[in-house]
């Protein structure tokens, strides 16, 4: 696959995985329709009622775009496990709303959301370690692999015809048994994690308690651009460590390539990731800033300890 495509897949899950399946409200102009207060964005496919009296203002304005009226919607806190009265689909019952309902409890427990988005996001991490592990072990023996892969590589550079690349292939597959890497382990992880993951932030966007409570000097439905803009500095924090633990967990996940060209190219994306996440982080709700940051330094220390004991 051409780096150029790879790239426009990473981007386009990372997209995916700062919005989800979210619903927005839009005007009469097809704009979003945003928050004075806060800057974000409306979503309309809510789980449970605002208490807000200006954001049900708009809920009843534009109710038409609502999957249900919001009159009929839960409190948050009395919000169920499953209800297939309000809600539909099989993502939405099997694991947005389990998430949303456990996300409020350990809020309501802690007495602050903020809170809870950052525990229950470090409690999927602790999950999804055993896939982690894993793949991390694939990275190594991959490192062990590189030598004999480089030198295969040198062996076929000018060799383009099909019974050298079938030759070449099974040499690969014989390095790869040998050192016992699964082409695909890599992969695992994200297979497992991206439903999970993509649920959990969904899950945030659509509960309008968490949006309206605060933590520390955040106002949790702020975007740190709005609230850079209103005089609080405090955000500027906030976008620091997205971006630096987004920066030390590329530099500590990346999984060896094989070649040094494939290495290349993973080093391009990353780079660019980076740079798409470090803009994307001034608009970003500041409960879904709070879970970027908290999962990616968890992630960071994790394996830092995985590979010391590896050693």
């Amino acid at each position: 696959m051409k780096t150029k495509s790879k790239l426009v897949i990473l981007l386009l899950i990372i997209s995916f995985t700062l919005t989800g399946c979210t619903k927005y409200i839009n005007d009469n102009n097809n704009k979003r329709i945003t928050s004075e207060v806060t800057g974000q964005s409306i979503p309309s496919n809510i789980l449970c009622q605002p208490t807000d009296e200006t954001l049900k203002k708009i809920y009843t304005k534009y109710e038409d775009q609502l999957p249900t009226k919001i009159d009929k919607l839960p409190k948050c806190e009395n919000l169920k496990i499953y209800d297939s009265k309000n809600y539909s689909g099989f993502w939405a019952q099997i694991f947005v709303l389990p998430l949303a309902w456990y996300i409020i409890k350990v809020g309501l427990f802690f007495k602050n959301y903020g809170i809870a988005v950052m525990l229950v996001g470090v409690a999927i991490r602790i999950i999804l370690m055993p896939f982690t592990i894993k793949m991390m072990k694939q990275s190594a023996n991959m490192k062990k692999a590189q030598p004999e892969l480089s030198n295969l590589e040198k062996k076929y550079e000018n060799k383009t015809d099909s019974d050298a690349m079938m030759q070449k292939s099974q040499e690969m597959m014989s390095i790869y048994k040998k050192y016992n890497v699964n082409p695909i382990g890599s992969c695992l992880l994200s297979f497992v994690q991206l439903p999970l993951f993509l649920a959990f932030l969904e899950a945030i966007n659509r509960i309008p308690a968490i949006f309206e409570a605060d933590l520390w000097v955040f106002q949790l439905g702020t975007t740190p651009f709005k609230g850079i803009s209103s005089g609080n500095y405090w955000y500027l924090l906030l976008v620091f460590l997205i971006i630096l633990t987004t920066y030390l967990s590329f530099k500590y996940n990346m999984t060896s390539m094989g070649s040094p060209e494939q290495e290349k190219q993973m080093k391009f994306m990353t780079n660019f990731m980076l740079i798409f996440i470090s803009i994307a982080s001034f608009s970003l709700p500041t409960a879904i800033a709070l879970y970027w940051f908290v999962t990616n330094g968890f992630s960071v220390i994790q394996n830092l300890i995985i590979k010391k004991r590896s050693n």
